[in-house]
């Protein structure tokens, strides 16, 4: 299948937006998700962006069913490890089901693999439902490591009234 991978633009919020809704869907989350494509493009496009994002795109003759040309993205941000410093967070990456098994996902991650280690990132790291077995086998196969599995860490967050609670907490 012919695809290009390229750094997502403010013009690809939308479709960013429609896949963000599908993966939520797929994850069984999907009224969790809040954003809009201009918080979107405010957020990734501004002078201090808060994330990158890549889009794969086919050529119009092989557009999806409904009509898309841009099926697929990974969404990423860089962080910091104490312990081994600069990382590449991967925080999304998902394809459109019909889009699926043609090596778009295997090159949007490898992609941000290579901005990472260009940057001297040491590692890459991101989550996976625990339920998501496809996921899990996929980024097994390319070597990713299970760290809850491995060594034990459990992922935790404060969110809402939690967070502002703690918020207030501070001196």
């Amino acid at each position: 299948m012919n695809y290009t991978v390229r750094d997502s633009t403010p013009g690809d919020c939308k479709d960013i937006m429609r896949l963000i809704v599908d993966l939520a869907e797929y994850e069984k989350m999907p009224n969790e998700v809040k954003l809009s494509h201009k918080e979107l493009e405010a957020d990734g496009f501004s002078s201090n962006p808060f994330f990158k994002c890549l889009v794969a795109e086919v050529p119009e003759e092989f557009k999806s069913k409904e009509g898309h040309t841009i099926v697929g993205y990974g969404f990423y941000f860089f962080t910091y490890c104490t312990w081994k410093g600069r990382v590449v967070y991967l925080e999304d990456l998902y394809v459109m089901p019909e889009f699926r098994g043609k090596g778009i996902g295997k090159a949007l991650m490898s992609r941000i693999a290579q901005i990472g280690r260009a940057q001297g990132c040491v590692r890459m790291q991101f989550t996976v439902l625990d339920w998501n077995k496809p996921s899990l086998d996929f980024y097994s196969s390319h070597g990713a490591v299970n760290l809850t599995a491995t060594e034990g860490w459990q992922m935790l967050r404060f969110e809402g009234e939690a967070l502002e609670k703690l918020a207030q907490n501070a001196n």
